[in-house]
């Protein structure tokens, strides 16, 4: 008789179907306080869905709208479940965001974000790959070319 490889969470999150290596990222871009909660990143899990998946869970944490933005971005097809009461009690798919502001950095040095106090605004669009448009220097970058901050 196997034993579980994950113990459950009573009450939080659960970030699951994360491309397998970029839950790291996630957990990095989610800049979370230290906390004695349970926290949990599976590498490389098996899914019959990816093949291989990251998996984030955590205890007691609901997510901002900026923070699904973000793995929506990062982890695009991810799933988010919210746990209460040991049952999950919803079950959504991130979905990419139509715009993101102040979540991305421009790198276009000459871009006005780079050299006034200007909040950035990116158009966020999907060609097979991410990619996001800068509002004001209207330059466009693959996601994994910009520098998303919290």
């Amino acid at each position: 008789m196997g034993k579980k490889a994950i113990n459950p969470i009573k009450n939080g999150t659960v970030i699951d179907h994360i491309p397998a290596g970029k839950g790291k990222n996630v957990w990095e871009m989610l800049n979370l306080p230290s906390s004695e909660e349970k926290m949990f990143l599976g590498k490389n899990l098996s899914s019959e869905k990816l093949g291989k998946k990251d998996m984030l869970m955590f205890e007691n944490l609901e997510l901002s709208l900026k923070q699904l933005n973000v793995i929506a971005l990062i982890a695009f097809g991810a799933t988010i479940s919210i746990i209460k009461d040991g049952e999950i009690t919803r079950k959504d798919q991130v979905i990419l965001p139509e715009l993101v502001e102040k979540v991305i950095t421009c790198p276009n040095p000459k871009c006005i974000t780079n050299e006034e106090d200007v909040a950035t605004k990116f158009e966020v669009l999907e060609n097979g790959d991410v990619e996001v448009k800068c509002h004001y220097c209207e330059k466009k970058y693959l996601i994994g070319e910009v520098k998303i901050k919290m």
